[in-house]
């Protein structure tokens, strides 16, 4: 049962988890370095690295200075 809680997550997972639309799962991974694998064409998350992530404000808006 441990494996499945470890699972990788998908782009829809984690919009789910996080309470947010794709285009703002693309937005973070693009600009604000969310934590995502690439496997094959997939964009893949691990639940723990989120967290982390959001904890230490990566969610937070940023105004975008980079063009």
């Amino acid at each position: 049962m441990a494996e499945i809680e470890d699972r990788w997550l998908s782009v829809g997972d984690i919009c789910t988890y996080l309470g947010v639309s794709n285009d703002t799962v693309y937005r973070w991974i693009e600009k604000q370095d969310m934590p995502a694998h690439r496997v094959g064409r997939l964009w893949k998350f691990k639940k723990d690295e989120i967290d982390e992530w959001v904890k230490a404000g990566g969610a937070s808006d940023k105004p975008d200075t980079e063009q």
